[in-house]
């Protein structure tokens, strides 16, 4: 792990695609953080309820309580006084405003570890990842493996029949792919009927 600057805050960006393990890596730094006795508060976007209503939950099951919110501001709302480190999951889905949040917790000494999809459906940047990523002291890029071939996977592969950018999904509704065998415009399988999804907007 880096070496962390000491009496300020900075922001830490966990990317890349699904089943990549952005969040078990979220999880991982704020285990440590809390081990190390310092006051931590987690945050997810609310359109988020795969495997949880309130926790932060990695696809294999390791979980982290948090608290689920609709927009960005409400992190600065709901910050406790004595907090150094905030965690934020899913943070593509939290919309351009979480930039300027993410800006102001640093500025005020806080550490900042964000985690989320730095890719959509199709390939494209997913905002506000890209502003994040500019911003951002240290960056982790997460690669999955690519169910097709075995080679390391950066994007992922929407199974659905849908043309939203957002469809909030698990295995069933997402692969992830390599560059070679990522599909951007195709829906190759239907969802088990049995399925929970979501959308919603970013």
């Amino acid at each position: 792990m880096h070496q962390f600057p000491k009496g300020i805050g900075w922001i830490e960006v966990i990317c890349g695609s699904m089943f990549s393990g952005k969040t078990e890596e979220l999880i991982r730094r704020v285990k440590r953080a809390l081990y190390g006795k310092q006051k931590v508060q987690v945050f997810k976007p609310k359109i988020d309820n795969r495997y949880d209503d309130t926790a932060v939950v990695s696809h294999s099951q390791v979980r982290l309580v948090s608290t689920p919110i609709d927009r960005a501001e409400e992190i600065l709302r709901l910050l406790n006084a004595d907090t150094e480190v905030v965690g934020i999951d899913e943070v593509q889905f939290m919309g351009p405003d979480v930039v300027t949040v993410v800006e102001t917790l640093a500025a005020r000494g806080i550490r900042v570890i964000c985690a989320g999809l730095d890719q959509d459906y199709l390939g494209k940047p997913f905002e506000p990842m890209p502003q994040l990523l500019a911003i951002a002291e240290y960056i982790s890029k997460e690669l999955a493996i690519c169910v097709v071939c075995g080679n390391p996977a950066n994007r992922s592969q929407r199974l659905l029949a849908r043309e939203e950018r957002v469809v909030v999904g698990a295995a069933g509704a997402y692969e992830a792919r390599c560059r070679r065998c990522h599909v951007p415009a195709a829906a190759e399988a239907t969802p088990p009927q049995n399925l929970d999804l979501f959308t919603g907007k970013d």
